[in-house]
């Protein structure tokens, strides 16, 4: 990836100059944007970004409110990363072209992708992010809650739809997914992420258990529905999900998620970015307690069963049939990739197609020839893979010679796409604020051991190997048969060098049963490639036949036995000068990590709050007037929490969830109120959402909101 320095078109412009208004802009994208929503949203984030630049909105405020708009700070000082949300991994040609265009415009020609299958590109300006976005929206693709307090982008099995082992195809399960909750009002602005996916098989590819939910595909006398997972996650604390339902219909889906949401924004920690995951709330509360409380917010639910037809997507077939074939130099190359990289599908006659993309970037130039040479031969329909690759579906046998060439011709048809030969990995220092160490041109340096030296495992699918610049775990190392993250070791003249924290016999078992990684030994990075050659000889020299890795790892006494292989490589007594300058690194190693902008930030400012209960109000009054009862009467509940945090911060009383604020009013401001806040706010819990009671509530947080603000005023006064 191109350095910061090498793009100096495009440092923002400068506080205090005045910006094109994103207005005029959308005036002629109004003929192919056809969504006021959409066109509210980016002239919103334009807006926002004006008084940003005015200083008429607080820095860290600014923060949260772009980030669930898919704008994310960098490294580098001055510009961002853009993620852009692909449900499921899925774009058409024409959304990769205009993609890669958009990359072309605005970034450096590079997309990235990432193992919650979105597509990032770096180095923008933020200036020029509104409009970006309105250039992606012209096909129809969205930044909208790719980043901050919000439901992220649901994932899922790529060859959903087309793998033969499948009880149905889970596309339009995770696409309703999507929709519903994309600008609902109870995830705008939770404690922290919420993460979910949907599997195809019990061989669980988009990995249930360390999801806030997960999917798993069931038939029950001949109905359909899901294994439901609740709670698991990575990170630096990982835990694995605990089951809510062995069987829960799938007209029963999108009521439990809602629920469960509701719970998550009203209970989950907002003061402590550690602890505000779905997951620290059942350590905190209990699973029994979660789903009682999931169970007593069903009465106030938009819809109680919601009904998703369970149509397939997956016919998306080619019109063009290649009389290509493969050359006579290539033949064993490519016997190797269809052995390795190709898959039946259950549609006779057809293949799905791995295509393996090292370090997960791919230039737009090369994505825009490829679409010109792949459009018409396959289905319209490329998918993002979680390790950072992509999958072709529908080729026909006859044009597999015609994929294998295109592929090819742009060094994409390296065989073992899914095999330990590809491996995971963030960008790490390259961009990101929180990464400790490099964790890219080390994986460069994993794969040409693995190349070089043990070229036979190019098969082996059972062993994956994943990296992260530090602990969080976005290139999933936590879920490893052989993971490593960035981290930092002090020698003794006190000096710091580059490490990497060593994790084996991690991995997924199947059904919504997983593996978490032990953390075995911390080494210098430097000797990264040593220990993927000391694990991977001692698994070779010493299994049994047919043996996997983490049976193997388990039978040796796992972490043990490990540490003791590989605690020689720790030493760094007599470490040489090179152990202390990073991977692709010329100068001496620093730990530099920023502030992590991944699940937003609290803001508690008193201004601040009453002016978003306004925005709440309004929001409400919006709804009401659309007839969605539901979206109105959550959005006047967030005004009222937010008027009550306010108040509470008023009197220096900070609260860490929604429930206590809620309850604590009634003690704080006894007197003022009368003792009946939490009556009053809670009351959206114990009604069904009707136009009456969306009436009255939204009245009720009208009349909260002018009176805290009279009580404020008379304190200050």
């Amino acid at each position: 990836m191109k350095g910061f320095g090498e793009f100096p078109n495009l440092i923002p412009i400068t506080t205090g100059m005045h910006l094109q208004s994103i207005k005029e802009k959308m005036q002629s994208f109004r003929t192919e944007i056809e969504n006021p929503a959409v066109e509210n949203d980016i002239i919103d984030l334009e807006r926002k970004i004006r008084l940003f630049r005015e200083g008429k909105i607080d820095d860290d405020k600014f923060r949260s409110l772009r980030l669930a708009r898919g704008v994310y700070g960098q490294r580098q000082h001055g510009v961002q990363m853009i993620r852009i949300k692909l449900p499921y991994g899925k774009m058409t040609f024409r959304q990769w072209r205009r993609i890669s265009d958009v990359s072309d415009k605005y970034s450096t020609g590079n997309l990235h992708l990432t193992t919650r299958q979105d597509i990032q590109i770096h180095f923008v300006s933020l200036d020029k992010s509104p409009e970006l976005w309105a250039e992606l929206e012209k096909d129809d693709v969205t930044l909208r809650e790719a980043c901050g307090n919000t439901v992220r982008n649901v994932t899922a099995s790529v060859s959903a739809g087309v793998d033969p082992n499948e009880p149905f195809d889970i596309t339009p399960y995770a696409h309703t997914t999507f929709e519903y909750f994309l600008r609902n009002p109870i995830c705008q602005e939770m404690g922290r992420k919420f993460k979910v996916s949907f599997s195809n098989t019990d061989e669980d590819t988009a990995l249930s258990y360390m999801h806030d939910l997960g999917f798993i595909p069931k038939i029950k006398d001949e109905k359909r529905g899901f294994k439901i997972l609740i709670g698991g996650g990575l990170g630096a604390q990982p835990r694995l999900a605990d089951i809510a339902y062995e069987f829960l219909p799938t007209e029963e889906v999108i009521p439990f998620m809602e629920a469960v949401l509701r719970v998550f924004d009203r209970h989950g920690e907002r003061n402590s970015r550690n602890k505000a995951r779905m997951k620290f709330l059942l350590e905190k509360i209990g699973f029994e307690e979660v789903m009682r409380l999931v169970e007593e917010e069903k009465l106030s639910l938009k819809s109680k069963v919601y009904p998703i037809e369970g149509t397939t997507d997956a016919e998306v077939f080619p019109t063009q049939i290649s009389t290509q074939t493969v050359s006579e130099s290539d033949q064993n190359h490519y016997d190797e990739w269809l052995n390795t990289n190709v898959v039946a599908q259950k549609q006779a006659g057809y293949h799905g197609v791995y295509v393996r993309v090292p370090l997960g970037n791919i230039g737009s130039e090369t994505s825009r020839q490829l679409s010109d040479k792949l459009e018409g031969f396959v289905g319209d329909d490329v998918r993002v893979t979680i390790n950072q690759s992509l999958f072709l579906r529908n080729v026909p046998t006859v044009n597999l010679p015609h994929v294998f060439n295109s592929l090819n011709a742009h060094y994409l048809a390296e065989a073992g796409a899914n095999s330990l030969h590809k491996i995971t990995s963030c960008p790490g220092t390259d961009t990101c604020n929180l990464a400790i160490s490099d964790s890219t041109h080390v994986t460069v340096a994993l794969e040409s051991v693995l190349r070089d030296e043990f070229p036979e495992l190019v098969n082996d699918s059972d062993i994956k190997i994943k990296i992260s610049g530090c602990m969080n775990s976005c290139g999933q190392h936590g879920m490893a048969q052989i993971g490593f993250h960035g981290s930092s070791m002090r020698a003794k003249d006190r000096r710091v060098m580059p490490a990497l924290q060593v994790l084996l016999g991690g991995g997924t078992i199947g059904n919504g049963e997983g593996r978490i990684a032990d953390k075995v030994i911390k080494i210098p990075s430097k000797q990264g490639p040593e220990v993927l050659r000391h694990v991977l000889s001692d698994y070779e020299q010493n299994r049994t036949e047919g043996e996997y890795f983490n049976d193997y790892y388990d039978r040796r006494e796992g972490k043990i036995y490990f540490y003791d292989l590989l605690k020689p490589l720790a030493d760094i007594v007599d470490a040489p000068e090179n152990f202390f300058v990073d991977w692709g690194q010329e100068g001496q190693f620093a730990t530099e990590i920023g502030v992590g902008e991944c699940a937003g930030v609290i803001i508690d400012l008193i201004g601040t709050l009453f002016l978003e209960s306004d925005e709440k109000i309004e929001l409400a009054k919006e709804a009401f007037a659309a007839e969605k009862w539901a979206d109105a009467i959550y959005h006047a509940y967030s005004s009222q929490v937010n008027t009550a945090k306010a108040l509470l911060l008023d009197r220096d009383v900070r609260c860490n969830t929604q429930h206590k604020v809620i309850a604590d009013m009634d003690d704080v401001y006894a007197k003022e109120f009368g003792g009946n806040v939490q009556e009053q706010i809670l009351a959206i819990r114990k009604n069904e959402p009707s136009k009456d009671f969306a009436t009255d509530y939204i009245a009720t947080a009208v009349e909260f909101l002018r009176k805290s603000r009279e009580v404020r005023g008379s304190e200050v006064v």
